[in-house]
């Protein structure tokens, strides 16, 4: 059997140990040599960074995010095991984790990190899809004569480099799509390295949750509890026109993902053509409140990934879910670009209230799309409304405090909605 010493890197033939160091990581699979399409997800990103920078935090849970408002960006293993959560709010971790020690997000710090993690990648192969700062998919088909070694042994090179240039750990799936390598990188995290190959896709896939399809989120897995899918092994007795017919396009998505099949490429980020953040609400709503609160914060997302990127848009987007999974899609050309919060809340909420929709929403987005450069946005004034220019001054004036004292020294009311 096909096998891979992830201590010293030596491939073998069999055996519960490597016969080069006696070291048990070890990774066994019939296909290990024949798969191309890899997935590689640090291991609590933002958390790791901060334990290698601060020694004493190494046996403590940590929990990287902001104030008692805000949420939990990321959290180590530890904190994890008590509960603690990726985007749960910080006074209910805090409940679960009393004794966790909480950490600022240093983004440019994870940002550099990140940087030299991509420099590995390229060292490998120049297909690399980020996903963001501590994810990627990686294509090495055709690599392993470049490199005299199957992928594989240079995946496992790579976390093995990753852990003693830059003290980060990474897990890593392998197969021969991304779907299944995004699940292969989940099955055993931490330092993990799993493999899905095609003999085994179906027996693999069938007595799964459908919560394991990238992209079904509570709400989706609600809907299709109540159709009386719980599994893939129920998708599959599904007609793919019947999925269709009650589902839209997520329907014909599912029907192939349930039988492991997705031809997309891993294709290598370009300039970006729209920026935007949406949230899937757990459970479907009306509430005004609830959504303007939602559209600020997400327009304030948007806002920041602009500014940090240099990009502003000429066009606002708005999204919208309804319960029965029917999307509205809503778009304003705006005189000039934008990438202030102020500005794409504004034609975000007017597009809200335009469309006439009341809901029940099981989703809200909003986006700027048509980007160009944003040296010079909002710097213009507005016959239509003369206090933009004031309000784009001040917002710039936050983000200088903000920058200096983290982003809780100045929150606006709505944002507590």
């Amino acid at each position: 059997m096909p096998s891979l010493c992830r201590a010293c890197l030596t491939p073998f033939e069999g055996g519960a140990r490597c016969p080069a160091c006696r070291s048990p990581r070890i990774v066994v699979h019939p296909e290990l040599f024949d798969l191309s399409i890899a997935h590689m997800d640090c291991d609590a990103f933002y958390a790791s960074v901060e334990k290698r920078d601060d020694p004493s935090l190494r046996d403590k849970p940590v929990i990287v995010g902001g104030g008692m408002r805000g949420v939990v960006s990321t959290c180590c293993y530890i904190a994890r095991i008590k509960g603690v959560r990726s985007a749960m709010p910080m006074f209910q971790a805090l409940k679960l984790c009393p004794e966790a020690v909480v950490v600022k997000p240093r983004m440019q710090v994870y940002a550099e990190v990140s940087r030299a993690i991509r420099s590995m990648m390229e060292d490998l192969t120049p297909a690399i899809e980020p996903l963001s700062l501590d994810e990627a998919f990686l294509d090495l088909t055709g690599t392993a004569r470049l490199h005299g070694a199957p992928p594989a042994v240079m995946l496992a090179r790579l976390v093995r480099r990753m852990e003693d240039e830059l003290g980060i750990s990474g897990s890593v799936g392998l197969s021969h799509n991304k779907f299944l390598a995004k699940i292969a990188s989940d099955l055993d995290k931490p330092r993990g390295f799993s493999v899905i190959g095609r003999a085994e896709t179906a027996g693999f896939l069938a007595a799964r949750p459908v919560r394991i399809i990238w992209g079904v989120g509570t709400a989706t897995q609600a809907a299709l509890e109540r159709a009386g899918i719980r599994t893939i092994a129920d998708l599959l007795r599904w007609d793919r026109a019947d999925l269709v017919a009650r589902f839209g396009q997520m329907g014909d998505r599912l029907w192939q993902l349930a039988r492991g099949q997705d031809s997309r490429r891993v294709i290598r980020d370009e300039a970006p053509k729209s920026i935007s953040k949406e949230t899937t609400f757990d459970e479907d709503t009306t509430d005004p409140d609830l959504l303007d609160g939602h559209l600020w914060r997400l327009a304030e997302q948007v806002a920041d990934r602009a500014k940090a990127k240099g990009f502003a848009g000429r066009t606002v987007t708005l999204k919208l879910k309804r319960a029965d999974f029917t999307t509205v899609t809503r778009r304003h050309a705006l005189h000039a670009p934008t990438q202030t919060a102020d500005r794409i809340y504004r034609e975000g909420r007017a597009l809200f209230d335009a469309s006439g929709e009341r809901g029940p929403f099981r989703l809200i987005g909003v986006g700027i799309a048509d980007l160009c450069a944003g040296a010079n946005a909002d710097r213009e004034g507005d016959l239509l409304d003369p206090d933009a220019g004031k309000r784009a001054a001040t917002e710039r004036a936050t983000d200088a405090i903000r920058a200096r004292f983290g982003r809780d020294a100045i929150i606006k009311g709505r944002a507590l909605r």
